[in-house]
């Protein structure tokens, strides 16, 4: 195959060189035809100018001597209005002379070659003044002997080329790479049956027969090898079988340590679960603590006014039984009942609406269902939950959101989001101290709500900073922290919001947190 694409290159190359050639013989020939036309021009412009007819025939005759010269015209340049004039020619076949070429001076400036000719117009200048042209025609007769010369000779070297690529491939096809196939074809079925006790045979050419020698000597270290590694394989399958069996042992001994620690796991996880839900119990517990004793002030005020108002009721009542009741006692009776009258229904409306925020805080902690909310009245209502627990502390809670801002999401989280870090900021950032602020902060950015949380306390220790998400993290332990609130508030936004919290804090500074969780804008 290399060989049979040598000949093509070799052909191609032949073809390619014998047109440059046959080009650079054009070129050869117009630059030819160019120094004749110059040279009858320079030689007869004197005789043009002076008409000496005779003499420029005379030389024009001498050409006869060139025999691809077939036709000269020479013409003169006459005043107005003859112009160009024919004065003399040479026709070298003596036939009938061709036709004048004076509408063509621009077209044949250049050395115009065509199928058969070579024509070309030069001007005659006498003294840089030009006085006539010569018109020259040259046969092509010989460029075309050179081509069929060529092509003959080309024609015979690629003939005796293909001649030599097949006695080459013959000779190659029976000495080389048939030997060479039948040694691959034993090779390959020594090594799919490995079959190494076979060899190979002599080989026609000494390389071969070197090269055959080789894999012999191979074929023999490999039989010896495989003898070595049979009794090697023995004894690595006995060890193998021994090391078995103590896996199995290990393995077995593993999964019954294994199924017991999956055991205590699951037990952590309940006891884990339980601790959680007993957390935020608990600070319901504290809650309903709260608004109890905060329900109670408004409730024992409105039992005051009404039963004042029932002692007045009766004196009016006795007074108009007794036909005493005078003008001044009954508008007495109806300004102070008017005055109580309001006192009961001050209180409550106070010890209902309480009640009712606690109620929306309790359902929303014990449920993460999704639902339409105005997150302002949210966060009011926490507030408004928690002012039992944190009024008599010297603590200042701000809170910054948009009054109408209405979103869908889940609020018993959120609810309990902030409960917990309110109530982690009081135990823990203004532990033993008389005063403190919180700032809670609400945006929301292409459907996303973010909730700054910044407390001005102790901070977070730098020792428990980077796991103070885990369970059971708490600088309280055995003081009454349990080191799930904070635990508690990573799970609620990562899962039950599919959101993300991030933190900064610096020691006696504060702490920072950042939440954020996916809703949808109403």
């Amino acid at each position: 195959m290399n060989i049979g694409f040598i000949v093509l290159f070799v052909t191609l190359s032949s073809f390619i060189i014998a047109n440059l050639f046959i080009e650079d013989t054009k070129k050869d020939a117009a630059t030819n035809t160019k120094y004749w036309a110059e040279l009858i021009a320079n030689a007869n412009s004197t005789n043009l100018v002076n008409n000496e007819t005779q003499l420029i025939n005379h030389y024009l005759s001498m050409l006869k001597s060139v025999p691809y010269i077939s036709h000269i015209h020479i013409y003169k340049l006459s005043p107005e209005p003859e112009g160009i004039v024919f004065f003399a020619n040479y026709n070298k076949s003596m036939s009938s002379p061709i036709l004048k070429k004076t509408d063509k001076i621009v077209e044949l400036s250049s050395a115009k070659i065509s199928a058969h000719i070579i024509e070309l117009m030069v001007p005659v200048t006498q003294q840089d003044k030009k006085v006539g042209y010569v018109y020259i025609q040259v046969s092509t007769d010989y460029i075309k002997r050179i081509k069929n010369n060529m092509f003959l000779r080309y024609s015979v070297i690629i003939f005796m080329l293909i001649i030599v690529t097949l006695l080459l491939t013959i000779i190659l096809n029976r000495f080389i790479t048939i030997p060479m196939s039948d040694m691959a074809n034993k090779i390959q079925d020594i090594s799919k049956h490995k079959r190494f006790n076979l060899r190979i045979g002599q080989m026609p050419f000494k390389e071969l027969d070197i090269l055959a020698l080789n894999i012999n000597i191979l074929l023999n270290r490999a039989e010896t090898q495989l003898a070595n590694l049979s009794d090697a394989k023995q004894l690595t399958y006995q060890q193998n079988k021994d090391l078995e069996d103590k896996v199995n042992k290990r393995t077995q001994a593993l999964k019954d340590s294994n199924h017991e620690l999956l055991s205590t796991l699951e037990k952590l996880h309940q006891f884990q679960g339980q601790l959680v839900e007993s957390e935020k119990m608990a600070s319901l517990g504290d809650m309903v603590a709260g608004v109890a004793h905060e329900v109670n002030t408004p409730i024992g005020l409105g039992v005051t006014a009404s039963t004042l108002l029932s002692d007045r009721l009766l004196e009016i009542k006795k007074a108009f039984d007794d036909k005493t009741l005078k003008s001044s006692q009954l508008k007495k009776f109806l300004i102070e009942g008017e005055e109580n009258t309001a006192i009961i229904y001050r209180n409550l409306k106070r010890a209902a609406t309480l009640i009712s925020s606690f109620k929306k805080v309790a359902v929303d902690q014990s449920s993460e269902e999704a639902r339409s909310f105005n997150i302002k009245n949210l966060l009011d209502e926490i507030l408004l939950t928690l002012a039992p627990q944190i009024k008599k502390l010297p603590f200042i809670i701000n809170v910054d959101c948009p009054s109408e801002l209405m979103i869908k999401s889940k609020p018993g989280p959120i609810n309990q989001i902030i409960i917990n870090l309110i109530q982690n900021s009081i135990t823990h950032g203004f532990d033993q101290r008389k005063y403190g602020s919180i700032y809670i902060q609400v945006s929301i950015d292409s459907n996303m709500l973010t909730i700054n949380y910044q407390d001005d306390g102790r901070g977070i220790e730098p020792s428990i900073m980077n796991k103070i998400f885990e369970p059971f993290t708490t600088t309280k332990r055995g003081s009454g922290g349990s080191g799930l609130g904070l635990h508690l508030v990573y799970n609620l936004v990562t899962q039950a919001l599919g959101g993300k919290i991030s933190f900064i804090s610096d020691v006696e500074s504060g702490v920072n947190f950042k939440i954020i969780i996916p809703i949808q804008v109403m």
